[in-house]
This record gives C-alpha cells, structure tokens and sequence, in this order.
C-alpha cells in the first residue's frame, strides 16, 4: 500500500472510571482474547501497510509490552516495521504529548523518514474491520486533501461525544462540529483519516507553530472551509470504547454468532497469543451462551458473560450479564450481575455484587500480586 500508519493509543479517558487506572484505552480486553489496538494494528496489516508507528503515553506499561514483539501482526519484516514512540525529553523539548497533533509533531522525524505519499491516521480505542486501501482509492477519486471515515448511526443514539459530520451529495463534508452538545446529524467520524504525507507535514508544523495541539480542532476543523474534505462511508461493525457502557457494549455483541462470524471471517483479527491451557469445566459448572478464554477453570454457572483469561470461578456461584478481565479469583457462593471484574481482583466468597439496572465496575483493590 502506498501509505504509512499513525495508530493514535496515547489518550486518557475520565469515563472509563477505575478501568483506565492501570491501562491505555488502547490495551483494553476485548471479547476474551484480544486488545483493542488489535484491531487497528490487524486492519493496517490486512491492508498491507508496512510501516505504522503507535504513539503511546497515558499508562503505557501494559500496551507497551503487548506491542514488545511485531510477529503477531506479520510487522516483523525487512521491510517496515512497527514503531512504537512515547513522550521523549529532548534539548529542545520536555512536554508530554499535549494533544494528537502535538503527538504527531513530535515525531515528524518519522513522517520525513518515510518514502510512501499518504498516511492513515486511526485511533486504538475502537473495534472494527476495514480495509483502508478503499479509502484510499476513495481518496486519490474524489482529488481531496484530508478523507474522514464516517459512519451513520440510529436515529435514536446520542453522537454527543463523537465528531458530527455534514456532506453533501458528491460526499464533501461541509460542517464538522466536535462533541456538539445538540447534534444536527447522526453521521460521526470513525477516527480514521487519510491524507497526502507532505501536506499533513506542513499542517502539524504550521499547528506547532501557532501553538495548536488537537488534529481535529486545530486541522479538520479549522480547515473545513479551505481544503477539500470528503467523507467516505464505511459498513459493517464499528463501535468506540471510550466509556464504561459502550465497552461493555462491544464486549457483549461478541455474544451474538453474526458479530463473532464477522470478525472470525477472513481477513483475520490478530492478537498476542498466550501459551494456556484451554477452559477447564469441572462438575457443577453450567455455562450458556458465554465466551470463556483459555486457563480458565469453571465450577458453578455462568450465563450471557465473557470470561478473559486465567479466571477462577468457585463453587455455588451465579456469574450473568458480566464481563470478568483477565486473571480474577472468584470465591464460592459469590453472586455477579450486570458488572465488569477489574483484572487480578479476588472476590471474596460469599459476596453479592449486581450493577442493577446499569453497569457496575468492581475494583477491590486486593490484588494478589502486583505489576
């Protein structure tokens, strides 16, 4: 492909509540096996994009050694690569990334280096398939400057925290609002961005310039009037993680075999594997309509939940309506509903926790090892 990957996996997210206190968004568990920033990275991959660069910073540990090996994601080549790039202290320079622009700008070095004409820009906290190649035809067609991926959503659905895109009938995007608190459309921007690689130069030095650090505020925004912006349409499953409903959400449309097939379906989603033994189901376990990850061992019932890996169930449980990460102890005749189990949590035997009509996060800060 002609084009070089930016994989934006730096933000941190209030709305998450206590799940974004150990991990970037972008590392978040999602449907038992996977993170979220696989997604992104397997779309660059399938794409045949053969350079992407990630720009962590906010809790970065855990996604910083889920990217430690580029195999998983056939990035381990001669030619290309993955490049994951952090905050650097420099003579010229000691800021944090105050934003995706200024995170970008920061790294320009990477942008100069590289030969391909066109760069897609995505974020790492969303759950989809596409193959960017379209959009990149769709790109070259159209003659634009700067290409957004939109995606309609229901009617009845509250875009408020999402870009708010207008186009017309040729799908040029005449207004642009950013988290509008009323929205005049139910057409939003996916995060995914395609442009040519020496204008985005020119606007992230001319951002840097003026002090401006947000892409969408200070570029497409800013921008919408003066260059040519068009919005391409995408299909299929799409959904954002950036708060505790929506990820539970995502989660529990893996429930559902179309969205499994979907993303079972060639080309392939691919992720870090871990070498466990598969689920273990001892006598008195009743599992129904559940995903259950490998190392975990199941003793009582579980229904309509996903099970990340490594999680131990006790006797006399009721576990529904739940999503329980990576690695939690669960005691005997311990009742969970409508909740997400924090990861390495141990919940202690008879205990009750229920999310009620809502969802509830359960940290009990007893982890049984730290790290």
């Amino acid at each position: 492909m002609k084009a070089i990957g930016i994989i934006l996996a730096g933000g941190n997210n209030n709305r998450m509540q206590e799940l974004s206190n150990k991990r970037a968004i972008a590392a978040m568990p999602v449907a038992g096996s996977y993170r979220c920033i696989d997604f992104a990275l397997s779309n660059m991959s399938n794409s045949h994009v053969q350079h992407v660069a990630v720009l962590t910073q906010y809790n970065a540990r855990s996604l910083n050694e889920h990217l430690s090996s580029s195999k998983w994601w056939d990035f381990g080549r001669k030619q290309g690569g993955l490049y994951v790039f952090t905050p650097t202290v420099t003579a010229n320079n000691s800021w944090w990334y105050r934003g995706t622009a200024d995170a970008m700008s920061q790294n320009l070095s990477f942008l100069r280096r590289s030969h391909e004409p066109y760069v897609v820009i995505v974020s790492g906290d969303c759950v989809y398939k596409m193959d960017y190649n379209k959009v990149l035809d769709f790109h070259i067609a159209k003659k634009a400057d700067v290409t957004v991926v939109c995606k309609d959503m229901p009617a009845n659905m509250d875009v408020s925290r999402f870009g708010v895109v207008k186009m017309n009938e040729d799908s040029r995007i005449v207004d642009f609002e950013e988290k509008p608190m009323v929205a005049q459309s139910n057409t939003i921007s996916t995060g995914i961005y395609v442009l040519r690689r020496r204008q985005l130069i020119e606007m992230l030095e001319r951002c840097a310039a003026e002090e401006r650090y947000d892409f969408v505020t200070d570029i497409l925004i800013r921008y919408k009037n003066l260059k040519r912006i068009y919005g391409y349409k995408m299909e299929g499953y799409w959904n954002n993680i950036s708060t505790v409903e929506s990820y539970y959400e995502t989660n529990m449309d893996f429930l559902k075999p179309d969205v499994r097939k979907y993303f079972r379906e060639e080309p392939e989603i691919y992720s870090k594997v871990s070498d466990l033994p598969p689920a273990k189901y001892n006598v008195g376990s009743e599992v129904s309509n559940s995903l259950v990850a490998s190392g975990c061992i199941i003793n009582s019932k579980v229904e309509n939940s996903i099970l990340f890996q490594k999680v131990f169930v006790g006797k006399n449980c009721v576990i529904k309506n739940s999503i329980i990460l990576n690695d939690v102890y669960i005691g005997d005749n311990t009742h969970v509903e409508n909740c997400i189990v924090e990861s390495r949590d141990t919940l202690r035997a008879n205990t009750y926790f229920s999310g009620g009509d809502g969802i509830k996060v359960v940290y009990e800060h007893n982890e049984r090892y730290v790290m």
